[in-house]
């Protein structure tokens, strides 16, 4: 496979989790069900700082072509922080989860690859949200902010770098990561006594 080919094998396998992390269940797994403008922008804020802070330590360990990816999509990360302006809180199961992904091509998967699919149903709620708030400064920004961080263009890049083998590895950790994501949004609403699959 290809690095096209692998990211469309990759969200091939996370259909079903990416589709429920697109529900708007989403932000009261995200927010403890404290569906708040600054716990919204909290929420966000803490999830771009974890991401940054993982990609940069990822940066300083890689010795291969890989670690431009990674550098410059933390720096983005790091990006989309700032406009956000808003304190960080405790990371999430996601993050959390990066924090223990080793080897350079299992982080392209989780880090590069899984991370933009998983923020791309995110941020679509917090788009969603600010749009219910009549908020519509803040729904653009938040548009403009799910557009870059879940471009897969690094993801891309880094993945042409790896061997074929190596892919076959980033898109089994990028599936894990997403399914890490999944699984603690399950669980969370679960622990509230809602059904984190959809109603039909």
């Amino acid at each position: 496979m290809d690095a096209g080919a692998t990211i469309n094998a990759v969200r091939d396998q996370t259909e079903t989790e990416r589709d429920r992390l697109g529900s708007d269940k989403v932000l009261i797994a995200a927010t403890d069900a404290t569906l708040e403008t600054e716990v919204v922008l909290t929420t966000a804020a803490t999830r771009e700082s974890g991401l940054a802070d993982a990609l940069g330590q990822w940066a300083a360990e890689a010795d291969s072509d890989v670690a431009t990816q990674f550098e410059g999509a933390a720096e983005a990360a790091a990006e989309r922080a700032d406009r956000i302006d808003a304190d960080a809180g405790d990371p999430d199961g996601f993050i959390d989860h990066l924090e223990t992904v080793s080897g350079t091509a299992r982080r392209v998967g989780a880090g590069l690859v899984a991370a933009p699919l998983v923020a791309d149903r995110f941020y679509l709620q917090v788009v969603s949200f600010f749009i219910n708030e009549a908020d519509e400064q803040r729904a653009d920004t938040f548009r403009e902010i799910r557009r870059e961080a879940s471009a897969l263009d690094d993801g891309e890049t880094a993945l042409g770098h790896l061997s074929e083998s190596e892919r076959e590895t980033a898109a089994a950790a990028a599936t894990e990561a997403v399914g890490a994501a999944y699984d603690d949004y399950a669980e969370t609403l679960e622990a509230m006594g809602l059904d984190p699959k959809p109603v039909c």
